[in-house]
Order: C-alpha cells, then sequence, then structure tokens
C-alpha cells in the first residue's frame, strides 16, 4: 500500500514557502511599485527583514539556494556597501511607525563576514528602521567561517538564535556533498553562542542525500540529539540540477529512490519524538518550551521563505541579491545577479525586478494552503468569515477532493477539511490541489517527500 501512495503522490510539487510560488512572480512589479506598498506600512504592520548574503568561502553541492564562491573578501566588502545602501534606500520609504521584530541573516555564509562588518551592517539597519526592544535576531551559521572575534560580534549584534546547518556527520556522505564538518567542531559554535547567551539553537538535517543509510542518518540524530537544540528542521534533499548546476557534482546513482528517502524520513522523525520533541508541520521538531511549539499548538504557526516560523509580523522585507520580500498587497524579489543587484543598490534606488500582486483569490488560496501546511487542516467556518465572496467555491474543491480521494488521505470532519494520518506525509501534494498556478507549467519543482 505504501509504495503505491509513494507512486501516486511524490510527484515534484512545490515546497509552499509562499503562493503564489516564486516561479509566477513577473516583471510588471515595478521598483515604483514596491515603494508604494513600503510607504503604506504603518504602526499597525510589524516587520521582519531577511539579509542574503550570497558568499561561501566553499560550495557545497547539495545547496540549492542563490550563492557563489569566493576565496576573496574584496567582492563580500564590496556587496555589503551595497547592502547597505539598499538599507538606507528602503527604510527611508518604511514609517517609523513600524517596527522591527525580527531579522533574519541568511546566505551563502553571513558568518564570513568579518567581525566589524557584522556591527556596522546592524548599526545600519538599526539607523534605517525602528526596532521593537525584543526584536529576535537569527543568524546562519557555518562552523567553517567561525572564531572567537566573529562569536564576540555575533553577541554584539544581539543574536538570539543560531542555526547550525549539519545535514549529516558520516565523512562519505560529506565528501559527496562536498560538506565537511565534524561533530566537534558543531559542538563548538554551540558551546560557543550558549556561553554567551544565546536562547535558541536550531540544526539542520538532511535526509536523501549520496551514500546516506539508515545508520548513518541514525547516527547523526544521534549526535545531534546530544547537542540538545531546541529546533531540529529535517529536510529532504531537493536534487535539481536544471536550476543549480552544481548539483550535477553528486553522483544521482549514489541517491537513495524515493520509498528509502521515506524511510529515512520516518525514522529520523520517529528518534526525534522519541526523544521528546514536539512535531511541526511537515519538517521540523521543537522542544515543548520552544516558541515554535507553542506557536503551533496555539494555532499561529506561520510558513514564509525560511519555512516554518513563530513570527507574526505582517511584511518581510528583503534585502541583497535575490532577496524575496512579502507585504500585505504582495511578493517582491530583488535582482539575483549580485553585480547588477551592486550597480542599481549603488545608484540609490530600489533593486526590485518582478514580483506579484496578490488577488482576493490568491490570499484564499494562500490561506488554505498555509493551513494545510501548518496544521494540516482548515476550517470552513474561518475562510467564510475571512473571505465571504469567494470561499465557496474552495469548500466546494475541498468537499470533491475528500469525497473522492480513493486512498484517504484526508476527510471533512465536521466543517473542517483534515488531512488523515496516511495523508500528512503527502501535505505538499494535497496543497497543491488548490493551487491554481501550478497546471500553467512554470517552473520545475524537487519530489514531495
Amino acid at each position: 500500500m505504501l509504495n503505491k501512495l509513494l507512486q501516486r503522490y511524490s510527484g515534484a510539487v512545490p515546497r509552499y514557502t509562499s503562493y503564489p510560488t516564486a516561479p509566477h512572480f513577473h516583471e510588471g512589479i515595478s521598483p515604483e511599485t514596491y515603494q508604494k506598498w513600503l510607504s503604506e506600512l504603518s504602526a499597525e504592520h510589524d516587520v521582519s527583514l531577511y539579509l542574503h548574503v550570497p558568499y561561501c568561502d566553499r560550495l557545497c553541492w547539495f545547496c540549492a539556494c542563490h550563492t557563489k564562491h569566493t576565496l576573496k573578501y574584496e567582492p563580500i566588502a564590496q556587496y555589503l556597501e551595497a547592502l547597505k545602501r539598499e538599507i538606507a534606500s528602503v527604510g527611508a520609504k518604511v514609517s517609523p511607525a513600524a517596527k522591527v521584530t525580527a531579522v533574519h541573516l541568511g546566505g551563502g555564509s553571513p558568518t564570513m563576514l568579518r567581525p566589524d562588518d557584522m556591527r556596522a551592517l546592524m548599526d545600519c539597519l538599526r539607523s534605517a528602521f525602528s526596532f521593537a526592544g525584543d526584536a529576535e535576531i537569527s543568524v546562519e551559521m557555518d562552523p567553517n567561517d567561525l572564531d572567537e572575534a566573529r562569536y564576540d560580534a555575533l553577541a554584539d549584534i544581539g543574536m538570539t538564535r543560531a542555526s547550525l546547518g549539519v545535514q549529516d556527520f558520516d565523512p562519505l556522505v560529506q565528501k559527496a556533498i562536498n560538506r565537511l564538518q565534524t561533530f566537534e567542531q558543531t559542538k563548538g559554535v554551540v558551546d560557543a553562542v550558549r556561553a554567551r547567551g544565546v536562547h535558541s539553537v536550531n540544526c539542520d538535517i538532511l535526509y536523501g542525500l549520496p551514500h546516506q543509510t539508515l545508520e548513518t542518518l541514525r547516527r547523526t540524530v544521534d549526535d545531534i540529539l546530544s547537542l540538545s537544540p531546541d529546533r531540529i528542521a529535517l529536510f529532504g534533499y531537493a536534487h535539481v540540477p536544471w536550476m543549480k548546476k552544481h548539483q550535477t557534482m553528486i553522483p544521482e546513482i549514489a541517491l537513495p529512490g524515493v520509498e528509502q528517502r521515506f524511510e529515512q524520513m520516518t525514522l529520523a522523525a520517529e528518534l526525534l519524538l522519541t526523544a521528546g520533541y514536539e512535531a511541526i508541520g511537515i519538517d521540523h521538531f521543537a522542544r515543548s518550551g520552544d516558541q515554535l511549539a507553542v506557536a503551533a499548538r496555539s494555532g499561529k504557526l506561520r510558513r514564509n521563505f525560511q519555512g516554518y516560523t513563530d513570527d507574526a509580523a505582517e511584511a518581510l522585507i528583503g534585502l541583497g541579491a535575490s532577496s524575496i520580500g512579502q507585504l500585505p498587497q504582495g511578493f517582491v524579489q530583488n535582482m539575483p545577479a549580485t553585480g547588477e543587484y551592486q550597480r542599481m543598490a549603488e545608484a540609490g534606488g530600489l533593486a526590485v525586478v518582478r514580483g506579484i500582486a496578490l488577488s482576493e483569490d490568491d490570499r484564499l488560496r494562500a490561506r488554505v494552503i498555509e493551513e494545510i501546511m501548518c496544521r494540516f487542516a482548515f476550517s470552513f467556518a474561518d475562510i467564510r468569515l475571512a473571505f465571504p465572496s469567494n470561499a465557496e467555491s474552495v469548500i466546494a474543491e475541498a468537499q470533491l477532493f475528500a469525497a473522492s480521494n480513493r486512498d484517504g488521505l484526508c476527510e471533512i470532519d465536521g466543517d473542517e477539511f483534515r488531512l488523515t494520518e496516511t495523508g500528512k506525509p503527502f501535505a505538499r501534494t494535497v496543497a497543491a490541489r488548490f493551487d491554481t498556478y501550478l497546471s500553467n507549467g512554470k517552473g520545475r519543482h524537487s519530489i514531495a517527500v
């Protein structure tokens, strides 16, 4: 039975970190449109900031992020000047009444930044935007970049959450993905940030990697559990070599098949649950006291371009090359090409090159898809209240899907569309049933399991 389900429902679908998804953004959203959207943010809008640093001192072959390899610091220094210019330009268009409640530094490897540059970047942000006193500052960290001076700088900028990519500790797997990182290095980072008062540590694990087995994955999970992270993300490796050419370095013959991937996912999840972590959505786990677990239990879990989050901000402003922003009016994306982004930012304008304005149907379907991804259900009463003019068509789609699905992935439970235990591993596939953009053929996606 499981094999048949995997054959039917593990096809390529979006990860639904947004709706509509990025392949459907278009050039009709101009810098002028973005400027207007920014100017409409007010005291009733909390704001999150995402800063993208598109450089690494090594290129991990599994990575699907927008980044490039450099061993020189000069390109990074030049990029930071453009980034600070963009921060000033965007900040000048946002009302001081709108408060920043969260900042996320991602990449790439933001921990490549020199200590003084980390401090200068945060000073620039605080000069350009109004910060809430309890703003969360999270940073993606590469243990190979870090030293005592950088740890001290991260403490100085107020980092509250550290996110470490582990993937797998097995040497053969690490060699195949060009990510050499020992357990001792990783433990050193965890110890160092906790010694400096960081209250939350997240570790990423990947399954579906080349040469990965149930045993290597079990050892990796056991090692990570010994570090007692507050959150753990369990992602399936997305093999998309048509998008990321460096993934062609990974031998496809060494990749596990769909059934093996499912077994790896199931094993890792069972180990984490047994260790006392709570399952959050399709691929996150957290200790019961962590803010992500609290948000999940209270129905406040959200999903954005960083994955699952407890961030309740109404606006996410993306800064840096390729960054995506999500505002109440719609989505915007900056110029992906680093050199062209720098030219646009240094010219004093906005670097937005595409996006999409949300229709009422987009908002409705985004709500339904986010609910499915976050709590595996959505309430008919809730969407009728929020979208009185067009909720009935989506409710009818849900009722038809539940009645016609022969494999029992979902059901109607009173006034609610709900995934069954059988259906939860295929939440992305179920969510795709409510995606009206998917059939137009734009974009290729990773498999759903």
